[in-house]
C-alpha cells in the first residue's frame, strides 16, 4: 500500500512540475505552423534576432535552431570593450588598440557564412570595460589620465572597431551599433562612471560624435538602456541633445532592452514605447526576455505560469506589431536575449521562447501570435 501511494505521489509531482522536468505539453513547432519566427516578423518589416556566442554555434542543435528561426544576431559578450581591447598593443601604441580575439572572429565568420545581419554591442559602458583604459600608461597603479587623453582613447576605441571590422571583412554585416549603453538612472540622473568622471557629462555627446564620424552610413547608431519604462522621459530629452554644430542628429535610434517580468505592467511599458516613438527615431527591442514572476522573485514554472508567460509575450509582441502597422512606431528589429532557458543569463526565471531541451514554449507561440497555443 505504501509503495502504491509513493508511486502515485511521484507521478503527481512530475505532472504538476512538468515545466521543471523538461517535459512539454505543447506540439512541435513544425506541427503547429510552417512558418519560422523570422517569417512572422518579416510580415511587419522587422528583423528578428538573438544573442549568440561560441558556445551556441558549437552546439549543432542550438546553431540549427538559430539558423532556422532568426535572421539577426548580437554577440552576447565578445564585442564588449573588455573583449576587444589589447593591453599589450595599447601600451605599445600609446593609445587604445582594438583586436578581436579568436572567439569573436569565429562568431563573426559564422554569422557571415550563414547570412546573418548583426547588431554591434557595445562601445561606451560602465560595465565590462577594463579599468586600465582610464589610467596613465594603462597602469591602474597610476593616476587617471586627463580629459583630452580620455577623449583620444574613446575615439581610438570607436574608430579602431570600425576599422578592424572592415579590415577583417565583416563590417557589411552590421546594420546597427549600440554606441552608449545604460548611461541613465531611473531617477533621471546620469550614472556615475569613469567616463563621466574624467571627461565630464559631455562624454555622451562625444561618443556619438565619434561614432557618427567613423561609422558607415549603413550602420545606424543607437543609445541602449534597460528599465526603459521608468526612463522614457529622460531618454527622450537626452536624445535631443545629440546634434552637431549644424543641428544634424548624431543618433539614429533608441534601443529598448525589454528585460521584463510577467508581473510588470504592460500598459506602462507601452506608454514608454509611445513616448520614445514620438522622438521620431527608430526604436529597436534589443534584449527581450520575459521572466516568470518579478525581480528577485522567480516563480516555479508550472504549466499555468508558463501559460501566463505565453499570454504576456503574445500581448507584448502584438502591441508592437499594432503600432508598427499603424505607422506610429518606427521599429526595424527585435532581438531576444537568448532563445532557450538553459543558456539564459536569467535562467532561474525561465524567460525564453524555448525550454532547456529546445522545445517550444507557450512563449514562442505567443511571440509568433499563434493564440491557440499561447496559453489562452
Amino acid at each position: 500500500m505504501k509503495k502504491r501511494f509513493l508511486g502515485f505521489a511521484i507521478a503527481m509531482i512530475l505532472l504538476l512540475c512538468s515545466g521543471c522536468t523538461g517535459s512539454n505539453p505543447l506540439p512541435a513547432q513544425s506541427d503547429v505552423t510552417d512558418k519560422a519566427l523570422k517569417d512572422v516578423f518579416a510580415e511587419h518589416g522587422v528583423k528578428v534576432g538573438t544573442c549568440i556566442s561560441s558556445q551556441v554555434i558549437s552546439n549543432p542543435n542550438m546553431a540549427g535552431l538559430v539558423m532556422s528561426q532568426y535572421n539577426s544576431c548580437t554577440m552576447e559578450n565578445a564585442m564588449k570593450p573588455d573583449a576587444i581591447l589589447s593591453l599589450e598593443k595599447s601600451r605599445g601604441e600609446g593609445n587604445l588598440v582594438v583586436e578581436f580575439n579568436n572567439d569573436a572572429r569565429r562568431v563573426l565568420e559564422w554569422a557571415k557564412n550563414h547570412h546573418f545581419s548583426m547588431r554591434g554591442h557595445t562601445f561606451i559602458w560602465y560595465s565590462q570595460t577594463p579599468d586600465w583604459i582610464f589610467y596613465q600608461d594603462f597602469d591602474p597603479s597610476k593616476s587617471f589620465v586627463d580629459r583630452e587623453t580620455m577623449l583620444s582613447r574613446m575615439e581610438a576605441l570607436i574608430k579602431g572597431t570600425f576599422e578592424e571590422l572592415e579590415r577583417l571583412g565583416y563590417l557589411e554585416l552590421f546594420y546597427a551599433y549600440d554606441v552608449v549603453n545604460e548611461a541613465w538612472n531611473e531617477n533621471g540622473t546620469m550614472r556615475e562612471n569613469y567616463w563621466s568622471q574624467i571627461i565630464g557629462d559631455d562624454y555622451l555627446w562625444y561618443a556619438f560624435y565619434y561614432a557618427d564620424k567613423y561609422a558607415p552610413e549603413s550602420v545606424a547608431l543607437y543609445y541602449n538602456d534597460y528599465n526603459e519604462q521608468y526612463k522614457a522621459d529622460t531618454i527622450a530629452a537626452f536624445v535631443t541633445t545629440l546634434v552637431d554644430e549644424k543641428g544634424r542628429s548624431l543618433i539614429d535610434g533608441i534601443g529598448l532592452q525589454g528585460h521584463l517580468f510577467t508581473a510588470d505592467d504592460l500598459q506602462l511599458y507601452f506608454e514608454s514605447v509611445d513616448t520614445l516613438a514620438k522622438t521620431g527615431l527608430t526604436l529597436e527591442m534589443t534584449e527581450i526576455d520575459v521572466g516568470l514572476g518579478a525581480y528577485q522573485k522567480p516563480l516555479t514554472p508550472t504549466d499555468d505560469k508558463l501559460k501566463m508567460q505565453g499570454r504576456y509575450y503574445y500581448e507584448l509582441i502584438g502591441g508592437l506589431f499594432d503600432r508598427i502597422d499603424a505607422g506610429t512606431l518606427k521599429m526595424d528589429a527585435v532581438t531576444f536575449w537568448g532563445f532557450s532557458d538553459g543558456i539564459s543569463w536569467r535562467s532561474e526565471y525561465r524567460p525564453q521562447l524555448y525550454n532547456s531541451d529546445l522545445d517550444p514554449k507557450y512563449a514562442l507561440y505567443g511571440a509568433m501570435q499563434i493564440k491557440e497555443y499561447a496559453g489562452y
